[in-house]
């Protein structure tokens, strides 16, 4: 389970990085009267975080993974699908996001 959850900070790890352009994206959109919606994500998206920037989402995945190492084997197996899930969702609406503002 440690090489998952070493894998599952790599993911983070480059989530973060593409969030940080696409946050400053979004800044300077909305500084222009652009971007007006309310959140990234619908509230149903399995996200208690929610905000018009996308590092609200990945502070939680952060502390996901990082709670992960103290759960016992039975609740890891438990949590891991929506800790996948949100890497997904931030990894796949990333990309989206990226080909959307080069149009």
């Amino acid at each position: 389970m440690q090489t998952i959850i070493e894998k599952l900070t790599e993911n983070a790890q480059l989530i973060y990085r593409k969030s940080i352009d696409a946050d400053a994206t979004i800044a300077k959109l909305q500084s222009a009267g652009k971007g007006k919606f309310q959140a990234i994500f619908p509230e149903d998206a399995g996200f208690n975080a929610s905000g018009r920037f996308f590092k609200p989402y990945v502070e939680e995945l952060a502390m996901d993974i990082a709670s992960l190492s103290q759960l016992d084997t039975e609740e890891q197996k438990q949590a891991l699908p929506k800790v996948v899930k949100k890497i997904e969702l931030l990894h796949s609406t990333l990309s989206q996001f990226q080909v959307s503002i080069k149009d």
